[in-house]
């Protein structure tokens, strides 16, 4: 049975025949390339959240919020702090 190198080890192989100099060049590409393919794969569009809840037939009015707000300033501002 032949086994084979993968192309990583290959590669690492490749590397450790280089200089300093050129081991830090490699690096710089490499981290350039990296940056480059990152940004792609984040220009990904967001999902809109517009309707989430839609399904769940929640009907809240002007007036239930207008009494949420009520109760919630009531006690501002509190006089124990």
């Amino acid at each position: 049975m032949i086994d084979k190198a993968s192309p990583l080890d290959e590669a690492l192989a490749l590397v450790e025949k280089l200089s300093p100099l050129d081991k830090v060049r490699l690096l710089e590409k490499l981290a350039s390339t990296l940056e480059s393919d990152l940004a792609e794969t984040q220009k990904q569009p967001l999902e809109s959240l517009y309707g989430l809840w839609a399904d769940l037939k929640i009907d809240i009015s002007e007036e239930d919020i207008a009494q949420v707000r009520r109760e919630m300033w009531s006690n501002f501002p509190r006089e124990d702090i």
